[in-house]
C-alpha cells in the first residue's frame, strides 16, 4: 500500500514544506515585534517594583527600630506585653515567652504553704524556717497591738534576713505568698507588704524580690512549678492583689500567654528576613530582634506614597508576591498592578494572538488539506485491504472447522461404532463446532455493539458464578489442560451476564491460544473499593505482548505477529472485549505483560443509584 501512496505523499510533502517555511518566517517577525513592545513595558514595571521593595524594607526597619524599647522592656519585665515582639540570643528565644509550668501532678508548693501555717503555730520550727517564723510572729503581734512602726521594723528585719539567707524559688515564692496573706489588711496593709506584690522594694531587700514582686516572680519562675502548684499560687496572688487594690490585668494576660509563643526560625539568618508572612526579624551578631508585621496593611501605605510622587495612577497598587516560609528580605517579591499597563499589555497580546491565529489557520488549512488528501488515499487502500483480509480470514476460519467436521464425520461413517480408535471423534467434532460457533458469535456481537444495536440487560452478576462458567467454557474449547484460579470473594457487578460471559471467554481463549505452556494458568482477582467501583485482574502465563503493541491489539482486525505456529482468529476478540467494557461504562487495558504472561485490568465503575 505504501508503494501506491508514495507519489502522492511526496507531492503533498513538498508543498507543505514550502508553505510552512513561509508561515514560520512570518511568525518570527510577529514574535519579535511583540517582544520589543513587552520589553519596554516590563522595564518600567521592574523599576517601580524595585522602588516599592526598597520602600517596604525601609518601613520594616523603621518599625523595628521604634519597637526596640518595647522589646527591651518586655525582656526585662515579665508583666510587660510581649505579643508581636521577638528576641533571640544564641538560638534561645526570650520573646515571645516560652516558659510554662512543668507537667506533673505533684504539689510541693501547696505542702510548703500548709506546713508554714502549722509551723507558725508551733513553738519551734526546723531550719530554714525558725528565724523567719519568729519574725513573722513578731510582726503579727505588733500589728495586733496597733504598733505599725514596730511591725515595720520587724518586717524590714524579715526581708533583710530573707535577702541574706535566700531559698530556692520553689520555696521562696510560697513563703512570700504566705507572708503576704498573713500580713495583708486590705487598705491598711503595710507598705512593705504591698511592695512584695508590686515589686517596688528597695535594693537592700533584694534577693528574689528585687525588681520583681510576686506577680513577676511567679511568671519568671513558672517552669519550676507543676501546673497544680502554679494554679494554686496564681489564685492566691490574684486574691491578694484584689484585696489590696493592686492591678491584675497585665498579670492575668501574661498567665494566659504562657508557653504559647514558640517560633521556629532557621539556625542562621543571613540578614533581615520574613518568617511565615507574619514576622520580620533582623540579626545583629548573636542577637535576633523582630516584630510581627502585616505586609497587607503596609502595602497600601507604599502605594499611597507612590501616588503622591506621581509614580502611580489612582487605580494602581502594590501587591504581595509569593512568599517562602523563610523569605530573606533581599529576595522579597512584590507585584506592581497597573490597570493602564495591563490594558496595554493585553492589547499587545491580543494583536500578537490575532496574528498567530491567522498564521495558525493558514498552517492548519495547509496541513488539513495534506492530511485529508493523504487520509482519503490511505482509507481507500486500507478499506480495500481490510476487506480483503477480513474475507480471507473469515473464509479460512470457517473452512477449517467445517473441513474438520466433514472429515471426522466421513471417518466415523467408515469406522465401526465400537472401534476404540474413533471414540474421541465425536468430542473433536463438538469442539470444532464450538470453535466455529464462537467465531460466528464474536463477529455477530461485534457488529451489533459497533452499530449500537445491542440493548444490554443489566442485572446483579456474581463474579464467582462467572468464573465457574468460564471454567466450563474453556474445558470444551481447548485440548490443553487449563488451571483456573480465582480470588473474587463475594464481589457482585451490575452488568449484562451474556456480555460478561463473552468478554471472559474471549480473554480465556486468547490465553489458551497464545500459550506454549502446559497447563495454561489463568487467574482472576477482584478488588472492590466502595464508592470507586471494582477492578478485576485477568492474568495468564502466555507468550506476552510487546509494550509497543499494548494499544494496537485492541484495534479492529488487528493480528499480533509472533514467532511460532500460526494462531487462527479474526482479530476481533480484544476489540470486542474493549467495546463490551465501554457498554458497561468501564475500561479495559493491559496492566502488565512479559514472556511469563499478561495481566488485563478490567475497571468497572460504581453503579449509579
Amino acid at each position: 500500500m505504501l508503494r501506491w501512496l508514495l507519489p502522492t505523499l511526496v507531492t503533498l510533502g513538498c508543498g507543505l514544506l514550502a508553505i510552512g517555511w513561509g508561515l514560520v518566517s512570518l511568525q518570527r517577525i510577529f514574535a519579535q515585534e511583540t517582544e520589543d513592545a513587552r520589553a519596554q513595558l516590563f522595564a518600567r514595571r521592574d523599576e517601580l517594583e524595585r522602588y516599592a521593595i526598597e520602600a517596604v524594607r525601609q518601613k520594616l526597619t523603621q518599625k523595628l527600630a521604634e519597637s526596640a524599647p518595647s522589646i527591651k522592656r518586655a525582656a526585662e519585665d515579665p508583666l510587660a506585653q510581649a505579643d508581636g515582639l521577638y528576641l533571640g540570643f544564641r538560638e534561645y528565644q526570650f520573646l515571645p515567652r516560652l516558659s510554662r509550668p512543668r507537667p506533673g501532678a505533684q504539689t510541693p508548693a501547696q505542702r510548703i504553704h500548709e506546713e508554714l501555717a502549722l509551723l507558725l503555730q508551733a513553738a519551734s520550727a526546723p531550719e530554714p524556717w525558725q528565724e523567719r517564723m519568729n519574725l513573722l510572729r513578731a510582726i503579727e503581734a505588733a500589728l495586733a497591738r496597733k504598733e505599725p512602726e514596730r511591725a515595720e521594723e520587724y518586717l524590714e528585719a524579715l526581708l533583710r534576713y530573707r535577702t541574706e539567707h535566700p531559698l530556692h524559688a520553689s520555696r521562696e515564692i510560697p513563703f512570700t505568698v504566705f507572708v503576704a496573706e498573713r500580713l495583708q489588711r486590705g487598705p491598711d496593709t503595710p507598705e512593705l507588704v504591698r511592695r512584695l506584690i508590686t515589686g517596688e522594694l528597695a535594693d537592700e531587700f533584694g534577693g528574689i524580690a528585687q525588681g520583681a514582686g510576686l506577680q513577676r516572680d511567679l511568671l519568671r519562675e513558672c517552669y519550676r512549678f507543676t501546673q497544680p502548684d502554679f494554679d494554686f499560687l496564681n489564685e492566691r496572688i490574684l486574691r491578694l492583689s484584689w484585696q489590696m487594690g493592686e492591678p491584675t490585668e497585665d498579670f492575668e494576660a501574661r498567665v494566659q500567654e504562657l508557653g504559647a509563643g514558640a517560633l521556629v526560625i532557621p539556625a542562621k539568618l543571613s540578614g533581615p528576613t520574613l518568617i511565615g508572612e507574619r514576622w520580620y526579624l533582623e540579626p545583629d551578631g548573636e542577637v535576633v530582634r523582630g516584630i510581627a508585621v502585616q505586609l497587607e496593611d503596609l502595602l497600601p501605605v507604599v502605594s499611597r506614597e507612590m501616588r503622591e510622587r506621581a509614580l502611580f495612577d489612582a487605580e494602581d497598587e502594590v501587591r504581595l508576591g509569593d512568599l517562602d516560609p523563610v523569605q530573606p528580605l533581599s529576595s522579597l517579591k512584590l507585584a506592581v498592578v497597573m490597570p493602564r499597563w495591563a490594558a496595554t499589555e493585553k492589547d499587545i497580546t491580543q494583536r500578537y494572538g490575532l496574528k498567530t491565529v491567522l498564521v495558525a489557520i493558514c498552517g492548519a488549512l495547509a496541513v488539513a488539506i495534506v492530511v485529508l488528501a493523504g487520509l482519503a488515499q490511505h482509507r481507500k487502500y486500507r478499506f480495500l485491504e481490510l476487506k480483503s483480509d477480513f474475507v480471507a480470514t473469515v473464509s479460512h476460519e470457517l473452512r477449517t472447522p467445517l473441513a474438520s467436521i466433514r472429515l471426522l464425520a466421513e471417518t466415523l461413517e467408515r469406522k465401526a461404532r465400537n472401534t476404540p480408535e474413533v471414540r474421541d471423534y465425536p468430542a473433536r467434532i463438538i469442539q470444532a463446532t464450538d470453535g466455529l460457533h464462537f467465531l460466528v458469535e464474536n463477529i455477530l456481537s461485534f457488529n451489533r455493539i459497533d452499530k449500537g444495536r445491542w440493548a444490554p440487560q443489566f442485572a446483579q452478576v456474581r463474579l464467582e458464578e462467572l468464573v465457574g462458567t468460564l471454567r466450563s467454557d474453556l474445558a470444551g474449547a481447548t485440548s490443553v489442560p487449563v488451571q483456573l484460579t480465582s480470588d473474587v470473594g463475594e464481589v457482585e457487578l451490575t452488568a449484562d451476564p451474556s456480555l460478561l460471559r463473552l468478554l471472559f471467554s474471549n480473554l480465556g481463549r486468547n490465553a489458551c491460544a497464545y500459550n506454549h505452556r502446559a497447563p495454561v494458568e489463568i487467574s482472576l482477582h477482584a478488588h472492590a473499593v466502595p464508592g470507586k467501583g471494582c477492578t478485576v485482574l485477568f492474568g495468564d502465563n502466555g507468550i506476552g505482548i510487546p509494550e509497543r503493541e499494548w494499544e494496537n491489539v485492541f484495534q479492529d482486525f488487528y493480528r499480533l505477529k509472533h514467532p511460532g505456529p500460526e494462531v487462527h482468529g479474526s482479530g476481533l476478540g480484544l476489540a470486542l472485549c474493549r467495546r463490551i467494557m465501554h457498554v458497561h461504562g468501564g475500561t479495559l487495558r493491559i496492566a502488565s505483560s512479559s514472556p511469563q504472561g499478561t495481566t488485563f485490568a478490567l475497571i468497572f465503575p460504581e453503579p449509579r443509584r
